[in-house]
């Protein structure tokens, strides 16, 4: 017999209900945010205006910047409006909406980083038939792999999901979470547990066993080379990427070691900011901080926007007889 009242109706609690802190809060997103947008924008820009960044490399990562810039998006501003108002409220529609596209930009953005380790791989283990091998059809094979495998993954839990009905109205969290909402769920939600841990266990281990084999290959191959000068620019073309695999999948491992059972939302709603907010900014920073062609790709595009022409600097090093 059911004697409640299905909940059309949500209450996000958030991070605090100190209103000093809460501005703190408000603030620091509102920075990163802007930061996420405005670095991830101009990197795809760049991609976009720069022939020499059309290169397999920056079409992945172009991609990535547009997967940042979506997942932060679908996170993020919803947050900040509940800071700014005090409205706490979110519909179920657009909880089930956030929570199945936070969980589709992130798990997407996974599989981008194991196609990107494979491009890497490519590149310092094959690199006379690189071209051949990562040209445009086959790049665009893999995202678009990525999309439909993630869209396979996240269907059924989903469809489950959807055939819960809810015994409170309060979400442990700041955004539409699967785990806060399973914690109010009126029914034994066992099976759909199960099948969550399998699918984000497949995903988590698939993806990071390919990255680790891609980078066993890539260090034995570095290894081999002669000179300590070919061994630091091969390693210089893979320190981005690996930095920012070891920061999105930290961050995700972690959430997945409980501390406590007292301490485990406040834990992962600590690591939620990390990886909503903290990660997207940082990503189009560490590419193009570590990248000479990239800044002086954008070296030029800021020159032409003040009608400055190109930088001789990078027409000398990117000239045809170069």
């Amino acid at each position: 017999m059911r004697n409640h009242t299905p909940v059309t109706t949500f209450i996000l609690l958030g991070l605090t209900d100190d209103p000093k802190l809460n501005i703190l809060i408000f603030i620091f997103l509102l920075i990163s945010y802007m930061l996420s947008i405005v670095g991830n924008l101009t990197f795809i820009i760049l991609t976009f205006v720069n022939s020499h960044l059309q290169t397999a490399m920056y079409y992945f990562l172009q991609n990535l910047s547009f997967l940042e810039i979506s997942f932060t998006s679908a996170c993020i501003p919803r947050f900040m409006y509940s800071i700014a108002t005090g409205d706490r409220t979110i519909s179920y529609n657009s909880c089930i909406c956030q929570v199945f596209f936070t969980d589709l930009f992130a798990i997407v953005d996974f599989f981008l980083l194991a196609t990107m380790s494979y491009d890497r791989y490519v590149a310092i283990c094959k690199p006379l038939h690189y071209t051949a091998i990562m040209n445009h059809t086959v790049c665009r094979r893999l995202i678009s792999g990525c999309w439909i495998i993630t869209l396979f993954l996240i269907i059924p839990p989903l469809g489950f999901g959807l055939t819960l009905e809810f015994c409170d109205s309060k979400i442990d969290h700041f955004i539409c979470d699967t785990n806060p909402l399973l914690k109010i769920a009126c029914f034994d939600t066992a099976f759909i547990e199960k099948l969550l841990l399998f699918c984000s266990g497949f995903i988590l281990l698939a993806t990071l066993t390919f990255v680790f084999w891609s980078y066993g290959s890539i260090i034995h191959t570095i290894l081999g080379f002669p000179s300590a000068q070919q061994k630091k620019k091969a390693f210089s073309t893979c320190s981005s990427h690996i930095i920012v695999v070891s920061i999105t999948y930290g961050s995700c491992i972690f959430i997945y070691i409980k501390p406590s059972a007292k301490d485990e939302m406040t834990v992962n709603k600590g690591v939620s900011v990390l990886f909503t907010s903290i990660s997207p900014m940082l990503n189009p920073f560490i590419y193009t901080l570590r990248n000479k062609q990239v800044k002086s790709a954008l070296n030029d595009l800021l020159k032409r926007l003040l009608y400055l022409g190109p930088s001789q600097e990078y027409k000398a090093k990117h000239s045809p007889g170069k």
